[in-house]
């Protein structure tokens, strides 16, 4: 398959509602090669009763063994509630760990590529949930050896209101290479968050060198600007971050569907492109983007109170949340009322080319084609997506960058040497903790002050406290997964009782 028809077919696919016949079109091409079944459907008291509430069918519509022998079922996931899709995501997990341990049948599988499908099928995830077995080796044969949650899953968001891009870039290649079935590992790669994240800083970073430019362009050719700026003490680095800051903040919470809400309409009902819909016109005419509908957006809208209107915002005629806290204050107080800060328009939006053959090259039209979630990833739970890190990694990079080493940072980049960029966070000492890290160091403070505490009121037979402690905290992390289908079992029989 050439370029051009696997992109047209993972738009096909991922940018629509559901479609059975399109979703098994696209994995015989992903994996050249799958076991055509007949449709095993698991319905009604097949389901487990923890599961039956937010189940309403599985499907299984193929399987693929790889070189390594690695089997791979093909499955649809009916979900029974809108919520389902997005809230109950251990549940779901869970589900598919159920079924490829051996639940019909005992034997067991090594992963599932499954379509969970929202009953209206405007919205599905495309995932990978891959069993984590660990074997027994401590008699003559190898055993597998029972995890409390052994799946783990990755995900693309996908459907009628998503874009896919993302599946484009991390799906193409193995659509394209007629010659070669896929290994496990390899579809694993293809779900990978972190070169995601990586090719979006990238153009993010790009994205922050072209604001800057275009502000000075502005500040040079407006005298007025430029005396409000220097009386104000505000540069165009320091303007230019926040300026992306804040644009990349409010597309995390359009995804809540908390702008653009109708004057009596529910939070969370707006819409999810509202920043697109104002550069579109289609809530407020205007000549200059910023001008005219980001400033006041910004300094108004959304920070100033007006919670005694539940939020309307004449302007654009919506609901616009007050969210303050300090993002949407003016760099340096300058006056945004009177200065006509012109940043072209095209900047945020255009109709250029890119390398990989994308068209638009603005703020708005780079940051259309991701996925941005506001869930965080848990070590059990990825989306192929965007998420609330990336804001801290920003802060990492850009923070060190000041006006007196704009000029040396270009150098930097120009080298493309990861360690000349790397060395303006060593000189100002601005590091972000990945939560992995902050995980791991909350986890160990937590065993070594519990040891400590309890040593002097436990015996001293109780030689191996310490590694008792550990053996409790990582055991009760992984219960914690299981919490939610625990829950859902017991609601289920409190309301069996109350009928």
């Amino acid at each position: 398959m050439d370029k051009h028809s696997a992109i047209k077919l993972i738009k096909d696919t991922f940018q629509n509602p559901f479609d059975k016949g399109r979703y098994f079109y696209f994995i015989k091409n992903l994996l050249n090669h799958i076991e055509e079944t007949p449709s095993t459907i698991y319905r009604g008291n097949i389901i487990p009763d923890a599961y039956e509430k937010y189940i309403h069918t599985l499907d299984r519509i193929g399987k693929y063994q790889d070189s390594k022998e690695k089997e791979i079922d093909i499955l649809i996931v009916h979900l029974k509630k809108e919520t389902s899709l997005e809230r109950a995501r251990t549940m779901q997990r869970n589900f598919i760990a159920w079924y490829l341990n051996g639940s019909r049948g005992g034997k067991l599988k090594e992963a599932a590529l499954v379509a969970f499908v929202s009953p209206d099928q405007e919205d599905w995830r495309f995932s990978l949930v891959k069993m984590d077995y660990r074997f027994d080796t401590s008699g003559e044969k190898f055993k597998v050896k029972q995890e409390l949650t052994p799946a783990r899953r990755f995900s693309f968001l996908v459907g009628g209101n998503e874009n896919s891009h993302t599946a484009q870039t991390r799906l193409v290649p193995l659509l394209i290479n007629d010659e070669h079935n896929p290994l496990l590992n390899e579809l694993e790669g293809a779900f990978s968050v972190e070169k995601v994240t990586k090719e979006f800083f990238e153009k993010y970073r790009d994205l922050f060198l072209r604001v800057k430019d275009s502000l000075d362009e502005v500040v040079k050719a407006n005298k007025k600007i430029r005396e409000d700026f220097t009386l104000k003490n505000v540069n165009t680095v320091d303007f230019a971050k926040k300026l992306l800051g804040q644009i990349v903040f409010l597309y995390f919470l359009q995804k809540k569907g908390w702008f653009g809400v109708s004057r009596d309409g529910a939070w969370g009902t707006g819409s999810k492109r509202f920043l697109r819909e104002l550069f579109e016109k289609k809530h407020k005419e205007y000549k200059n983007f910023f001008d005219d509908i980001l400033e006041p957006l910004f300094y108004e809208a959304l920070r100033l109170d007006r919670s005694d209107d539940d939020g309307y915002y004449k302007l654009f005629d919506c609901k616009i949340p007050f969210l303050n806290g300090g993002l949407f204050d003016p760099i340096g107080n300058y006056d945004w009322v009177h200065t006509d800060i012109l940043l072209p328009n095209k900047l945020f939006s255009n109709n250029n080319k890119t390398k990989e053959e994308d068209t638009g090259d603005g703020i708005l039209d780079i940051f259309d084609r991701y996925n941005f979630t506001v869930r965080e990833d848990e070590p059990l739970e990825k989306e192929v997506a965007i998420d609330p890190e990336l804001l801290g990694k920003a802060y990492e990079k850009f923070n060190a960058i000041r006006p007196d080493n704009y000029d040396e940072f270009k150098k930097a980049l120009k080298s493309g040497k990861k360690g000349e960029e790397n060395k303006f966070n060593k000189k100002f000492g601005v590091y972000y903790t990945p939560r992995e890290i902050v995980h791991y160091m909350c986890r160990q403070s937590l065993i070594n002050y519990l040891a400590t505490e309890l040593s002097s009121v436990i015996s001293n037979e109780a030689r191996n406290l310490k590694e008792d402690i550990e053996t409790l905290i990582h055991i009760g992390e992984h219960i914690s997964e299981n919490e939610e289908t625990a829950l859902i079992k017991e609601q289920s029989i409190k309301e069996g009782k109350q009928k």
